[in-house]
């Protein structure tokens, strides 16, 4: 079994900085995808930024040079490093994490989510 487990979200200043953790534990073979979405009250859920099963990482344009994803293959966790950040910013993130079982089940896993409020 596999676990999403979301950290660092919480109130900051337009301006400022945040990051998000999501930690996956369990029984992982290995990990296809990992990445962050948002989704405000009313809208769809939107891609923030993914690491793809190659190894790249695509942003959303909103979110281009203000935002990085990273990694830590060790721990099997990704990060949001979350810069200059904006009232628009203001929802709850999710990660997203798509892989293998040791059993060789695949598993698509999202956290639970984490708000991010963005004072202005």
């Amino acid at each position: 079994q596999v676990q999403l487990v979301e950290s660092g979200g919480g109130l900051v200043q337009a301006g400022g900085s945040l990051r998000l953790s999501c930690a996956a534990s369990g029984t992982i073979r290995s990990i296809n995808t990992m990445g962050w979405y948002r989704q405000a009250p009313g809208k769809q859920r939107e891609l923030v930024a993914i690491f793809t099963s190659g190894g790249n990482t695509n942003y959303a344009d909103s979110v281009k040079g203000r935002f990085t994803i990273s990694r830590d293959n060790a721990k099997n966790t990704v990060y949001l490093q979350m810069n200059s950040l904006k009232p628009e910013d203001t929802t709850v993130y999710y990660c997203n994490v798509v892989g293998i079982t040791r059993s060789l089940s695949s598993f698509n896993l999202w956290g639970q989510g984490t708000q991010v409020p963005v004072s202005s």
